[in-house]
């Protein structure tokens, strides 16, 4: 028995050793006095900045909800645009803490690039924008089309699989960025754009006449997009993380930005572990027990954040759909916190 108890203890001592080892990123923000925030370079609805360097959107509002976790003011966060080719590098780098930029979680990113997604801020899937002047309302009727793509995305062989899949011809006309992408299009230098649905949304909305252009209705694919963390830090990986669940979990509760500090004195046992009031589930995580309060009270929970970037309260006017909770239709679904 004294054998077990002293294999238990060492056991113990060295998880706890590796964790302190790898418990790095907290620490290393803190010290810096902000988060280090990898996003788009201009999607409007995920991360898109305006003349004056405000940045707004999705993929923005996680970080900010990060930073609020961490120093109770979502404004300490440095934004990082990057390009899809540069996006993973930075991160593998340690030149950003968190990569919120609209990326698509695979099996081959999940295991190749040394990094972990650490949640799903929204489904979405593969689709086709195209002149209404081409009168094409199904992109089964896309033979022999030929298709601004950018590259250095999952889009490239979704785009490949779905054509050979329908036994159809195309002809693939790559950029590097997406404006250039958006721009070729727009020029008539192809047929159709084709990029992630909610992109595709975004993308319309800065073209000259976005009445004059069609988002086809099939989605040919799954692009669930989330943040991404650096492996060897489980505690980072829990926080961004659970920033996420946090909002999940306040929108199922009925907590808001507006009534957040009401709810905190209510006596109902999922809001007093939540808020806080009720054991140390925050610090837990290395936080502080306020820290579900922070979040809401900074970016409001997950369905204020996307109505006003790309839901109703936007200009994108993109339905919820899978992104609604669980118990309404959708697909969005939090662990409990408790």
């Amino acid at each position: 028995m004294k054998r077990v108890s002293l294999a238990l203890t060492l056991a113990a001592a060295a998880a706890l050793s590796v964790q302190a080892a790898s418990a790095q990123t907290l620490k290393t923000v803190k010290d810096r006095g902000q988060l280090s925030c990898g996003v788009s370079g201009g999607l409007p609805g995920f991360s898109s900045p305006d003349d004056k360097g405000n940045w707004t959107g999705i993929d923005v509002d996680v970080c900010r909800a990060i930073a609020a976790a961490i120093f109770d003011d979502p404004t300490k966060v440095k934004f990082v645009p990057l390009s899809a080719k540069d996006r993973f590098t930075a991160l593998q780098s340690g030149e950003i803490d968190v990569l919120s930029r609209n990326t698509t979680w695979t099996l081959s990113r999940d295991t190749s690039l040394g990094a972990n997604f650490t949640g799903v801020t929204y489904y979405d899937g593969q689709g086709f924008l195209v002149k209404k002047s081409l009168k094409v309302n199904s992109a089964l009727e896309l033979n022999s089309a030929s298709v601004c793509v950018q590259t250095g995305t999952t889009t490239e062989q979704n785009l490949a699989d779905y054509f050979k899949g329908n036994n159809m011809k195309y002809e693939v006309i790559a950029f590097a960025g997406a404006d250039e992408t958006v721009k070729a299009y727009e020029t008539g230098r192809c047929d159709v754009f084709t990029s992630d649905v909610s992109q595709l949304y975004a993308q319309r909305l800065k073209l000259a006449n976005p009445a004059d252009h069609v988002v086809l209705p099939e989605v040919i694919s799954k692009e669930p997009l989330g943040p991404m963390v650096r492996h060897g830090d489980d505690q980072w990986f829990d926080i961004v993380k659970w920033t996420l669940f946090a909002q999940l979990n306040a929108e199922e509760l009925g907590v808001t930005q507006k009534n957040v500090d009401e709810m905190a004195k209510s006596d109902k046992p999922d809001l007093k572990r939540a808020f806080g009031t009720d054991g140390n589930l925050g610090e837990q995580l290395g936080l502080t027990k306020d820290w579900f309060s922070r979040i809401i009270k900074a970016v409001g929970n997950y369905g204020e954040m996307y109505d006003r970037n790309v839901g109703a309260g936007s200009k994108l006017q993109i339905a919820r759909g899978l992104n609604n909770l669980w118990s309404k239709g959708g697909i969005q679904y939090a662990p409990p916190i408790r």
